[in-house]
């Protein structure tokens, strides 16, 4: 009987962390998962206990999401209470540095942080999107080995934008160049040494999940792989035989902070859109999905709208029955429920909170051959 192959998927979002440890040879519902408070809501909390004490933080660790982190760490300056923070998790806030210290925050070295921290009076908090520790010990109470031979993590990046370029151009032209030489969702996910430079968070990841190889006792060169969220939601609703069995349709990931429609023909996209979830009602999601479908939505009218953008590769394509089929995931979703264009709240595997560990095993799949026979039994057949 062969070895199991265990490989654990985390999705790292804005609200949860989703939570997958993968073992070959078992049914996908017996694999052990959590779903758990997300890296950024962790640390804004602890920050917001810091406030509410009066008492100066000190940031040090990675570049990671921010959001919730951000916004805590800014009120905490603007109550009149120190944030100083290390340069590698100052990127978490801004790329360009002095726009953090605009923020009220003081940038400090690494030698100075750990003095700093050594203080009683100091809270010192750790940033870091991929939390090996916690999820080590998580595991280990309930006596499952972490040992693993394969990690898989996503998490949504915007890239390091050069200073004065826009945040949102800068993803969605990379996201542009990334659909245009591959067209599928697949194409955003790399192993380590393919990760673009650009993308500092997914590196952040990386580093961090060395860590855990570490301490689990796995092959320190087990292979990782490294994606974007949306596109791990969406490859991973595929999964459920309903949307996989569609020759034509939207699928939409609408996330806490951010939503993302793939228009797919025969497995390819052919149209794509991203815009911020917060911006946007139910009825102008329907119109930005009905222009994805018609091939008429553009990519400055999701920009002008607060978006980040849009592409259409083909206009041409035929719709046999009307509107396509659109499956819809993410914490999010409700704001298409009871829409006129008849969503299908895709469940993959029984369970749409793990969209995005299914897409990241089915990734793994296409990316490691080796372990591809042992992975797709548990998986549906192409």
């Amino acid at each position: 009987m062969p070895t199991p192959i265990r490989i654990l998927a985390v999705d790292v979002g804005t609200g949860t962390q989703d939570i997958l440890l993968f073992e070959s040879g078992k049914t996908i519902e017996n694999n052990f998962k959590m779903v758990m408070p997300s890296p950024t809501m962790i640390i804004a909390d602890r920050i917001k206990r810091a406030t509410e004490r009066g008492q100066p933080i000190v940031l040090t660790g990675v570049t990671m999401g921010g959001g919730p982190c951000h916004w805590a760490a800014r009120d905490h300056a603007l109550a009149g209470y120190a944030v100083a923070v290390t340069p590698e998790a100052g990127r978490t806030f801004d790329d360009d540095l002095t726009m953090v210290e605009k923020m009220g925050f003081e940038i400090i070295d690494d030698v100075e942080a750990a003095r700093r921290a050594e203080r009683r009076d100091v809270i010192h908090i750790e940033l870091q999107d991929f939390q090996a520790d916690a999820i080590i010990t998580a595991l280990r109470a309930f006596d499952v080995d972490p040992h693993v031979d394969g990690l898989a993590i996503a998490a949504f990046d915007h890239g390091a934008a050069p200073p004065g370029v826009s945040d949102r151009r800068f993803r969605f032209d990379f996201i542009t160049r990334t659909v245009q030489n591959s067209p599928v969702p697949s194409a955003f996910a790399y192993a380590t040494q393919d990760i673009p430079a650009d993308l500092t968070r997914l590196q952040a990841i990386a580093t961090s999940a060395a860590r855990y190889l570490q301490l689990s006792g796995s092959d320190s060169n087990a292979p990782l792989l490294l994606m974007d969220t949306g596109s791990a939601a969406v490859l991973g609703s595929l999964e459920d035989p309903v949307v996989r069995n569609q020759r034509e349709a939207l699928l939409c990931n609408i996330g806490n902070f951010h939503t993302l429609a793939f228009h797919l023909v025969d497995g390819r996209i052919v149209g794509i859109f991203e815009h911020h979830t917060g911006e946007i009602s139910k009825a102008r999601l329907e119109e930005l999905l009905v222009k994805l479908a018609n091939g008429t939505l553009s990519n400055e009218e999701v920009f002008a709208d607060s978006g980040h953008g849009a592409l259409v590769l083909s206009q041409t394509v035929s719709q046999e029955h009307g509107f396509p089929f659109l499956s819809v995931t993410g914490p999010r979703r409700e704001l298409l429920r009871s829409s006129k264009l008849h969503p299908y709240e895709a469940v993959p595997h029984g369970d749409m909170m793990l969209a995005g560990n299914y897409g990241l095993l089915r990734a793994f799949a296409d990316h490691e051959a080796s372990m591809a026979p042992s992975i797709e039994p548990s998986l549906l057949n192409m």
